[in-house]
């Protein structure tokens, strides 16, 4: 690409937009963070209280990722179980 003189190339980026907070069924369903045992992976969802079954939401690569998945769902740390 080529610049004129007294021409500057500007870019801009469009900043993404966080998604609002999504509610989620606080009565029949628990956050939870799956992780693997093995390989360390962990993923963030809901588990159903009444089947045990996991809905898996999130992969979690690291603080930023819980923190966002706690905005994202309004969720508490002190509410989210770990599942082994």
């Amino acid at each position: 690409m080529k610049i004129e003189a007294g021409v500057s190339a500007m870019f801009f980026w469009k900043k993404k937009k966080e998604p609002l907070a999504v509610e989620y069924n606080k009565e029949g369903k628990r956050p939870v963070i799956r992780a693997s045992i093995c390989t360390g992976e962990k993923t963030a969802g809901f588990k159903d209280m009444k089947t045990g079954q996991i809905e898996e939401l999130m992969l979690i690569t690291g603080k930023k990722d819980l923190e966002r998945f706690m905005k994202l769902y309004g969720v508490e740390s002190e509410e989210i179980e770990t599942v082994w």
